[in-house]
């Protein structure tokens, strides 16, 4: 029996369109800052793997918790800019670096 392939790509965007709207509506907004809340995450537990660093290790140079580090790095928890700085500063060695989009 054959089966017919469908080949049709679309882009990222083109499927962010279809699944949440397009920019500027309220789901697609939701979305993205649900997005951008996940890659802080990510970036603080990669970094903090490379540090060779427990969560708890973490946590203790920074005075918050462990569990406070898991729910950031598992996108759980909303994060306080202060903290987000802490951690950066002075838990992982680095500078935060905004950008603004008008």
């Amino acid at each position: 029996m054959k089966t017919k392939k469908n080949n049709k790509l679309v882009s990222w965007d083109s499927h962010l369109d279809k699944k949440y709207g397009k920019k500027g509506t309220a789901s697609r907004n939701k979305y993205e800052e649900g997005f951008e809340a996940f890659k802080i995450g990510v970036i603080i537990q990669e970094a903090r793997k490379n540090q060779h660093l427990t969560q708890e290790e973490l946590a203790l140079k920074v005075g918050t918790t462990k569990n406070y580090i898991s729910r950031i790095e598992n996108d759980a928890s909303d994060i306080k800019l202060s903290t987000l700085i802490r951690i950066i500063r002075e838990g992982l060695g680095g500078h935060l670096k905004l950008s603004f989009d008008a």
